[in-house]
């Protein structure tokens, strides 16, 4: 599987990137003793690492914050994926327990400090592209209750049929990784 970015979004960010993994016979499971063991870790090593205070202007997140400015998602109340979770946990708060997968690319996401991305391959069907939101579009992300509709512009992801992900920042419910998921694509989102 391949992801494409439109001609247009290109130009407009001609250093976007992102990069593609594709995992197969993934063994996904609801939790797993070493991984929490694990989790408990990478927490206190992000409290050692991080301060709130520093985390907006930190040259990583900044480059995404004002990626988001770029795209008319405001960085303040829509986070970029890895520093929402850095954030949550210097809160005190836990990191969300969803299964083993999805728990082990966050923690990866915090420690790279870049948002991850994850599709049930069996639910994608084709390719991949990244391109500009058509005003009036509908996306249902992991767990809202109603799909929201785009005003158009944000960067959004696409397998040809269906929205999978409005990028870098939320995938959406139709093919969210499950303990059913055996084949994986992973989106590395890197932004200019």
């Amino acid at each position: 599987m391949l992801l494409e970015v439109e001609k247009s979004l290109e130009t407009k960010f001609p250093s976007l990137s992102a990069l593609v993994m594709r995992l197969e016979g993934a063994e996904v499971r609801l939790e797993d003793p070493e991984l929490e063991a694990f989790k408990e870790e990478v927490t206190e090593r992000i409290r050692g690492r991080w301060a709130l205070e520093q985390l907006r202007e930190h040259p990583v997140f900044r480059a995404y914050r004002d990626f988001f400015w770029r795209v008319g998602v405001d960085p303040t109340k829509t986070r970029p994926a890895s520093e929402a979770l850095i954030r949550r946990v210097l809160r005190g708060r836990s990191l969300p327990r969803i299964n083993t997968f999805v728990d082990a690319y966050n923690l990866a996401s915090m420690e790279a400090a870049v948002p991850l991305a994850a599709f049930d391959m069996a639910w994608l069907s084709g390719d991949l592209l990244m391109r500009e939101a058509i005003t009036g579009e509908e996306f249902l992300g992991i767990g809202m209750e109603k799909p929201v509709v785009l005003e158009g512009g944000e960067v959004v992801v696409e397998d040809g049929e269906k929205l999978v992900a409005i990028y870098p920042y939320r995938d959406a419910e139709v093919a969210k990784i499950t303990v059913d998921t055996e084949d994986i694509l992973m989106l590395v989102c890197g932004v200019p």
